[in-house]
């Protein structure tokens, strides 16, 4: 299935589809349509027979699974849930112009979108599978999806600890925004982690195992982990790394855009917050004077557990240059670091510094 036009221009990364909403569109709608919303892949998009599809569970279970999309439909009751997804490396074209990240997508603030999904809840398949040990502590997942890696075919994988598996906010989801999933966003079954970062998401899911360890997949070992500042690839030792879950706090300035040329007078400015999903944004504020002063922005919508919050604020600029600066706090009162360098990390995952947006009023 082509991507809809409204994508902007495909970024291309060892040849595999990775597309965003062009910035002028983003966040303009509280849940993000399908043809706007993000696309982030590690290979190559599977080709697969629906009518042969099936899902495998086991893994510390009383009873292994292997069921179609249909015994998924037909046998658990349909749930319905709003959430964001965002890629841990939003925003890392940011850490990138305080220092080069190497082989990594430079995406700008477009990698998170909002949707309308539709499945079944990840914990009622578990349910029905039986966990057979107390020593189970992670789910762990693969996709139809594969790559070459030192002579071998891969699948993609990750895993999520047992307890965030259980939540009635993890879906094993079959629709999006009320049609079925599109090939590019997982088609027929992708897993919805509402809160971790979107490479927890996996597309195209093929299995699922319940078992005493986080995933041995690469993408949890070594492909998703985080590291402070002055660790770099060539002193790394992916042991020590951090797997990432949870979505640090955040907010975006998405209008105006970086380097806009304004009119004098009243600017609104508008934009996003994104918490773990377990805590609402609770505070917005943004500074027309680089964080000299600042204001409190009004919310656009009602805040919401696991998704992003919108958000729009008014200033009165004279002619000149301004930096316009967005931070906020969620309702564990964490909040935002100021400056990218105390973020900035080798592979540019999950930057949430203070951020920056300057502008040209005439």
């Amino acid at each position: 299935m082509p991507l809809s036009e409204k994508h902007e221009e495909t970024k291309t990364y060892d040849d595999i589809l990775n597309a965003g909403p062009p910035l002028n569109q983003l966040a303009r709608e509280f849940v993000t349509p399908t043809d706007l919303f993000f696309v982030r892949n590690h290979a190559a998009i599977p080709h697969l027979q629906l009518d042969s599809y099936r899902l495998g569970v086991s893994g510390m279970v009383t009873r292994e699974l292997s069921l179609s999309l249909e015994d998924i439909k037909e046998n658990f009751e349909q749930r319905r849930l709003t959430a964001t997804l965002q890629c841990a490396g939003n925003r890392r074209k940011e850490l990138v112009s305080h220092k080069p990240i190497d082989d990594q997508l430079a995406w700008d603030i477009e990698a998170i979108g909002t949707a309308e999904w539709t499945g079944v809840r990840l914990g009622e398949v578990l349910a029905a599978a039986g966990i057979s040990s107390a020593d189970a502590a992670h789910v762990a997942f693969l996709g139809l999806d594969t790559l070459l890696r030192d002579g071998a075919r891969d699948a993609y994988g990750s895993s999520i600890p047992l307890e965030k598996a259980l939540g009635c906010e993890v879906l094993l989801a079959y629709a999006m925004n009320g049609e079925d999933l599109p090939l590019a966003h997982g088609c027929p079954l992708r897993v919805v982690v509402p809160g971790y970062i979107g490479a927890r998401s996996v597309k195209w899911l093929s299995d699922i195992r319940v078992q005493e360890s986080p995933s041995d997949n690469h993408f949890q070992q070594v492909g998703y982990k985080l590291f402070p500042p002055h660790i770099d690839m060539y002193n790394v030792d992916y042991a020590d790394g951090m797997q990432l879950t949870k979505l640090p706090v955040n907010s975006v300035i998405v209008r105006p855009q970086d380097r806009s040329l304004l009119p004098a007078g009243k600017v609104a400015v508008e934009g996003y917050a994104m918490s773990d999903g377990e805590h609402e944004i609770t505070w917005v504020s943004v500074s027309p004077d680089g964080g000299a002063s600042w204001q409190r922005a009004e919310f656009i919508n009602a805040p919401q557990l696991w998704t992003w919050q919108l958000w729009r604020a008014e200033f009165e600029l004279p002619p000149g240059r301004h930096e316009l600066v967005v931070r906020a706090w969620d309702s564990a009162a964490n909040s935002q670091p100021e400056t990218i360098a105390s973020v900035w990390n080798f592979k540019g995952y999950v930057n949430n510094a203070w951020h920056r947006v300057g502008v040209t009023v005439k």
